[in-house]
C-alpha cells in the first residue's frame, strides 16, 4: 500500500458519499496527512441495509488525525449543495479538492428501467457531478494546488456496455464527459481527472448487487483511496486522464496487490466498462469504436436451426450439449433445492440448441427441460447454448458472462445471483 506523504496536510476535501465505501475510503487516506474533509452525504439516520451516516464517517476521520464537518448532501437538491459548500469554506477557509464519488446504479435493459431510476441515475450521476463543480469551482480556482476527481469509467464505445443497462451507461459517462470539458475549461487552474477500478471494489452496494460470496472477488477499497491520493498530490499540470487504479499504482512502483484483495489469490472480477485484457491485445477498433471481438461474438453465435421451410425452430438432439446438461440438472434437482431456491429460471439460449429451456425450482419437486415452464418464470437469462453450457460446465462464471455482456438477465437479480451458489453443486455432477 502507498505510505501517507503529508502533503495533503491542510488541505480542504469535498468529498460526496463519503459516508461510506469508495468515498469514505478516500476521505480516511487524506485524514491521515491531517486534511480537512467535508463529508457531503444524504445517510443522516442509520440506514436499515448500508452503514455508516455523515456522523459515523465524521468520527472516523477525526480518530484517523483529519478535521471532519459533516453535511446532509443529497446531490439532487441543488440548495444542498450549495450550503454545504458555503459551510465548507467559513469552516476551514476554502476548497482544495473535490471529490465526486456518490453514485447510483440499476444494472437493468431499457424496458425494464423505471423512469424514476433513470431519473436518479441521470440526477445523481451526471447533474449532480455537473452541480457540486460547478458549485465548487469558483472556490477551487483560489487554491495553490485544486482538483476535481470523478469516479467514473474511460468511454469505451463498444455496444457492449450500453446493450444491458444503457441508463445507468450513459449515467456514468456523463460523470467522464464532465472531466473530458472540464479539464479543457479549466486547464492550468484545475486539475481535472477520472478514477476508476480496473476490478470490483468490494462495498454494501456490492454486497447488494451481488450477494454474499461476491466479496471474494472483489478488492478493497483502499486500492482507489491509495490511487486517488496519488491523484490529488499530483500537481494541477496533471489533468484530463482517465486513469485505471491498478495501472496507476503499477507505474508508481506498488508490486503487491493481494494487500488489497479480499481474499488473496482468489480470482477477481473484472470491473465494468474495460474489456478483457485478451481483447484489448488481439482487437483493432472498428470505425464505431467497438472491439474486434464483439464483433467476431456476433458473427460466431449464430442462429437457431432452420427448419424445412426456412423457419427457426428448435431441433432437439438427445445427445447435444445443451439436453445433456439439462439431463444432468433433472436428475440433480432436490427437494433441498427447492426449498432453499424458491424460483423458476427460463433460458433463452441462441445457435445450436436454442430454444427455450428452464429450470424449476419453486413447483412441487422441481423439473428441468425444453420449452416454457409450468409456471411464470421469475427470470429469464438470454445467452448462446454455448455460453450456456460453459456456465453450466463452471468453465464461465455467471458474473462474469453478465459484465462482459454474454448473459442478459431480465427479472428478479437476487435470485440470478442465487443460481451461481446453485452452479457449483451442479458442476460435479456435470
Amino acid at each position: 500500500m502507498l505510505p501517507n506523504t503529508g502533503k495533503l496536510a491542510g488541505c480542504t476535501l469535498f468529498i460526496t458519499g463519503a459516508s461510506r465505501g469508495i468515498g469514505k475510503a478516500i476521505a480516511l487516506k487524506a485524514a491521515r496527512d491531517g486534511a480537512n474533509i467535508v463529508v457531503a452525504a444524504k445517510t443522516a439516520e442509520p440506514h436499515p441495509k448500508l452503514p455508516g451516516t455523515i456522523y459515523t464517517a465524521a468520527a472516523e476521520i477525526e480518530a484517523a488525525g483529519g478535521k471532519a464537518l459533516p453535511c446532509i448532501v443529497n446531490v439532487r437538491e441543488e440548495q444542498q449543495i450549495i450550503n454545504a459548500v458555503e459551510k465548507a469554506v467559513k469552516t476551514f477557509g476554502g476548497i482544495d479538492i473535490l471529490v465526486n464519488n456518490a453514485s447510483a446504479i440499476s444494472l437493468t435493459g431499457t424496458l425494464e428501467t423505471e423512469t424514476k431510476k433513470v431519473n436518479l441515475m441521470m440526477d445523481v450521476n451526471v447533474r449532480g457531478t455537473y452541480l457540486t463543480s460547478k458549485t465548487c469551482l469558483p472556490y477551487l480556482r483560489k487554491s495553490k494546488n485544486p482538483h476535481i476527481l470523478n469516479l467514473s469509467p474511460p468511454m469505451n464505445m463498444n455496444p457492449m456496455w450500453f446493450k444491458n443497462h444503457c441508463a445507468y451507461t450513459i449515467s456514468k459517462y456523463g460523470m467522464s464527459m464532465c472531466v473530458l470539458g472540464m479539464a479543457e475549461e479549466f486547464r492550468g487552474e484545475v486539475a481535472v481527472n477520472a478514477l476508476w477500478p480496473k476490478t470490483a471494489i468490494h462495498t454494501a452496494a456490492m454486497d447488494m448487487l451481488g450477494g454474499s460470496g461476491i466479496e471474494k472477488q472483489c478488492r478493497k477499497t483502499d486500492i482507489l483511496a491509495d490511487a486517488a491520493y496519488c491523484i490529488l498530490t499530483k500537481p494541477k499540470s496533471f489533468t484530463g486522464n482517465f486513469i485505471i487504479d491498478e495501472v496507476l499504482l503499477r507505474e508508481e512502483g506498488v508490486k503487491d496487490f493481494d494487500v488489497y484483495a479480499i481474499a488473496p489469490g482468489h480470482p477477481l472480477m473484472p470491473d465494468f466498462f474495460l474489456d478483457a485484457e485478451i481483447d484489448v491485445t488481439a482487437m483493432k477498433p472498428e470505425s464505431h469504436g467497438a472491439s474486434q471481438a464483439f464483433t467476431e461474438e456476433k458473427k460466431s453465435s449464430g442462429s437457431k436451426h432452420e427448419g424445412p421451410d426456412g423457419a427457426k425452430g428448435h431441433t432437439e438432439s438427445a445427445s447435444s450439449p445443451v439436453a445433456e446438461t439439462f439431463r444432468v440438472i433433472q436428475g440433480a434437482i432436490s427437494k433441498e433445492f427447492v426449498r432453499s431456491t424458491q424460483g423458476v429460471f427460463q433460458f433463452e439460449l441462441s445457435g445450436d440448441d436454442g430454444g427455450t429451456w428452464y429450470i424449476d425450482l419453486k413447483t412441487n419437486d422441481g423439473s428441468a427441460g425444453f420449452g416454457k415452464p409450468p409456471v411464470t418464470a421469475d427470470v429469464v437469462m438470454s445467452m448462446s447454448s454455448g455460453d450456456f453450457v460453459k456456465m453450466f460446465t463452471g468453465k464461465l462464471k455467471p458474473t462474469m458472462a453478465f459484465m462482459s455482456g454474454k448473459l442478459k438477465i431480465k427479472g428478479n437479480m437476487a435470485l440470478a445471483i442465487k443460481l451461481e451458489k446453485m452452479l457449483t453443486q451442479f458442476n460435479s455432477k456435470l
